[in-house]
């Protein structure tokens, strides 16, 4: 049952809503700014809605994979749904792989697994991009948030899979670390 948890989570979390969303206005995400298909770049766009959908589905598909796995499955199954939702949202099969960065998803999996500590990484994303205008260093601030303060709460096998993907998402983030580096990363706002 566990291989069936994780494929549904897998295949929830591999619909690319923010290349589907701008294909319905005639771009393909993947040709504006960092090519990449979330939410920071669909804003690139000019098209706050869609940047807005973007985000509420991503963190959507995460949210649904763990809370439909742990309510038919268990709380095993939702955590491995939700890990499955995240790797599928970085690394879809129906885009060579090419997938999101997993922001979102990772908020959407923290706030349906440990409620509190979701709410904890959303505050920390907000306040790391709102302070530095960096959507980077707010999610990776979210992403290290979620794991420490699901530990927090008592909730060791969520944060143990929520490191997992903090890691994943900083690891993704490696080329904006280059360019925060550089002082040559793009803020929130600033076209490509």
């Amino acid at each position: 049952m566990i291989l069936i948890w994780a494929a549904f989570g897998y295949l929830l979390g591999s619909i690319p809503f923010g290349l589907l969303l701008t294909r319905m206005i005639g771009i393909d995400i993947r040709s504006v700014g960092s090519g990449n298909i979330g939410t920071t770049n669909v804003l690139r766009t000019g098209n706050k809605g869609l940047a807005a959908a973007t985000l509420l589905l991503d963190g959507g598909k995460g949210a649904a994979a763990v809370l439909l796995a742990r309510e038919y499955g268990g709380l095993e199954a939702g955590v491995i749904a939700g890990m499955a939702a995240f790797l599928g949202h970085c690394f879809p099969v129906w885009l060579g792989f090419r997938g999101g960065k997993g922001v979102a998803t990772l908020l959407g999996v923290a706030l349906a697994a440990v409620p509190l500590a979701g709410l904890a990484a959303l505050v920390a994303w907000l306040a790391g991009a709102l302070v530095t205008r960096f959507s980077s260093v707010g999610g990776m601030l979210a992403a290290v948030t979620a794991p420490l303060a699901a530990w927090a709460l008592g909730a060791p096998h969520s944060a143990i899979a929520l490191a997992v993907l903090a890691a994943v998402l900083i690891a993704k983030h490696h080329e904006n670390i280059a360019r925060l580096r550089a002082g040559t990363e793009s803020r929130i706002g600033q076209k490509g």
